[in-house]
Order: structure tokens, then C-alpha cells, then sequence
């Protein structure tokens, strides 16, 4: 039996550097929710950072969509990566840059791993 990919963290930060001799990963400027003067706002870049484990080895497909609470989530991300094993822990970083907000509230995020729903939580945009 095949197990369910596991998420072992969600971070949206500012940024993420690589020790290139240990191949550590320094987490900068974690945030929560993003404050606003006005509306629309894009925020300019943020990273989307997950690690994962319990994926079967192979190719596979993340898939990241967003939406305004009560409306349809539009995809945001579609990218593949591939799993050496599944005892492995993966480490996702995905760059999100431009990302528009037509007004404050909560923003659903769906994080999906081969059609299969992962995560859902949100992003609180506030003026």
C-alpha cells in the first residue's frame, strides 16, 4: 500500500539561502499576513517553503492555487519535482513574485501533490 505524502512544515518567508558546504537551509523573514495601505496591492516576493516526506519515489506534481475566501482558488503554481525514496524529506522553495490582492480578507491557499489536496490554510491581507 502506498502512503499519503506527509507535510512536515508550510513557511512563507522573504527568502531562503542554501549553505552550499553543509546544504542547510536558513529560513529568512517568516510572515503570516501581509498589511496594505490601499487596494489592490501586489506584493512584490515571498517564498513558498514546504517540506515533505512519504512521497513515493518518482515523478510527481505540486500544484499551489489561491482564492479570496467564497470564491473559486486560482492556480498559482504547477511544478514537478521527483522523490529518490520515500523515507526522504523534500524541501520545496517556490518563489511567488507579483502576487496581486484585490482587497483585504482571508486568502485560501490549496497545496496539492498529484490532484491529491495536502494542505489548506490561509493568508490574512489586512489594511
Amino acid at each position: 500500500m502506498q502512503s499519503k505524502p506527509q507535510l512536515l512544515a508550510w513557511l512563507t518567508c522573504d527568502a531562503v539561502h542554501i549553505d552550499p558546504g553543509s546544504g542547510k537551509h536558513t529560513i529568512l523573514g517568516i510572515f503570516s499576513n501581509i498589511q496594505a495601505r490601499q487596494f489592490p496591492v501586489t506584493h512584490p516576493f515571498m517564498i513558498w517553503f514546504l517540506t515533505i516526506s512519504d512521497v513515493s519515489t518518482g515523478q510527481h506534481s505540486l500544484k499551489i492555487s489561491m482564492g479570496l475566501e467564497g470564491t473559486t482558488p486560482q492556480q498559482l503554481l504547477e511544478r514537478p519535482f521527483e522523490s529518490q525514496s520515500p523515507v526522504h524529506r523534500i524541501n520545496l522553495i517556490n518563489e511567488i513574485r507579483n502576487l496581486s490582492f484585490p482587497g483585504p480578507g482571508e486568502y485560501e491557499l490549496l497545496v496539492e501533490i498529484d490532484d491529491e489536496l495536502l494542505l489548506a490554510t490561509s493568508l490574512t491581507v489586512s489594511g
